[in-house]
């Protein structure tokens, strides 16, 4: 069985990738329903927890739609169980250095190539039984996060790490630890070129690249300039706003009767 995300970035196409922050299973099943290429389980900043990460991995089962994690830190063991429940890919943050690199992949992969512990409670039922230990490798992304400066001076160490499968840039984080505000969708000539370093080393290592994104627009101007995997905001922004839209349109048409 094949990794679906890793077939169409290995075929040169964009993945658009939703966010999910809120614990929900049926909000999940919604988002599956609208055409994302993936849905990114966020267990750092969002309110998931295991479970509900598992449960919203059933949601998205029949549908097109891949799921992904990131982790809350780099510790083998939520990266086993997210993995052993179904998800395809880790998102990790705050990958650093080639070593921190190193400890993702060895809890990411089974041996040799690490020490991932045998147990895939749900993610046995991939493919015909019993296989999922024989592709599994080859099939997981790993994505460190490229999410400061100190990241950006190993970024071509990170990246020749063997079992990486790319890297994943985080905005926010990135501006943050250089003097910056903690914004996407940034205009700053030194990241846009951070940017470009990125695509560069990934492109030349035959590796993949995912980022961060807050608007549409901006999304489609990242996968324009080469990123694989474009994150186009979360479930909670885009409820907020949609919300916000519908309270201001309300009121503005309704004039004196609707006003605040």
């Amino acid at each position: 069985m094949t990794n679906p995300l890793r077939k169409r970035l290995q075929a040169g196409k964009t993945c658009v990738n939703g966010w999910s922050l809120l614990p929900s299973s049926f909000a999940v099943e919604f988002m599956a329903k609208v055409g994302w290429d993936s849905i990114t389980v966020d267990i750092q900043h969002g309110l998931h927890d295991y479970r509900s990460a598992a449960e919203c991995f059933q949601a998205m089962t029949g549908y097109p739609v891949t799921p992904l994690v990131r982790v809350p830190w780099n510790e083998p063991g939520i990266i086993g169980k997210v993995l052993d429940a179904g998800a395809w890919g880790i998102i990790c943050p705050m990958i650093n250095t080639a070593e921190d690199a190193k400890a993702l992949v060895r809890a990411s992969l089974y041996p040799p190539a690490g020490e991932r512990s045998n147990g895939p409670i749900r993610a046995g039922g991939y493919g015909v039984p019993g296989a999922y230990q024989g592709f599994a490798n080859e099939e997981v992304l790993i994505l460190p996060q490229i999410e400061t400066a100190q990241a950006v001076e190993n970024l071509e160490a990170i990246l020749d790490v063997p079992g990486v499968s790319g890297v994943y840039v985080g905005p926010s984080d990135l501006g943050f630890s250089m003097g910056l505000p903690p914004i996407l969708d940034r205009e700053e000539p030194e990241i846009l070129a951070i940017y470009e370093r990125v695509l560069a080393a990934a492109a030349a290592r035959g590796k993949f690249t995912g980022i961060q994104n807050l608007t549409p627009a901006y999304a489609a101007r990242m996968a324009q300039m080469g990123f694989g995997i474009v994150t186009v905001s979360s479930d909670v922004e885009l409820l907020a706003f949609s919300a916000y839209t519908a309270v201001n349109a309300t009121r503005a048409a309704a004039g004196e009767r609707a006003a605040p």
